[in-house]
């Protein structure tokens, strides 16, 4: 499931400036695509600015998001890889970026339940750590839905 959205809306880069860098950055395959607008994105550093780094769901991964009528006009998700962790507020360190966009409140669930077995295989979210391609992180995300 999750590889059908992730499949061209994955970067890896080497290092970010500033964790809202990072959230613009990982949002930029979406926002091309027309499957968020730029207020999401703008939304995203708000909700964190305003409730802290509630989205940091585990050491080293963030997955942004925001609600439906900020912008999200695609359930998708997208993926940014950062080789040198970026500092989210209250010192949280990140790696794993997932932006995510749903359309409403409901359609998102197979997407939230696909990420999620992605997510709780330790040593996948390792790999995905030490993955140093794209190609090497699609391979990992493709082996969860096998």
């Amino acid at each position: 499931m999750i590889t059908k959205y992730l499949e061209d809306q994955i970067q890896v880069l080497d290092t970010v400036g500033t964790w809202e860098e990072s959230i613009e950055v990982a949002a930029q395959q979406l926002l091309k695509k027309n499957y968020i607008t730029p207020n999401y994105v703008k939304s995203m550093i708000e909700n964190i600015n305003t409730n802290g780094p509630y989205v940091v769901i585990m050491p080293e991964v963030a997955i942004p998001h925001s609600r439906p009528e900020e912008g999200a006009k695609k359930t998708t998700v997208s993926f940014l890889k950062i080789n040198d962790a970026v500092s989210y507020p209250e010192g949280k360190m990140i790696k794993l970026i997932f932006v995510l966009a749903a359309t409403d409140s409901d359609n998102h669930l197979e997407l939230i339940s696909s990420l999620t077995d992605l997510l709780m295989d330790a040593e996948k979210v390792e790999r995905l750590k030490d993955a140093k391609t794209v190609e090497e992180i699609k391979e990992i995300v493709r082996s969860v839905e096998v």
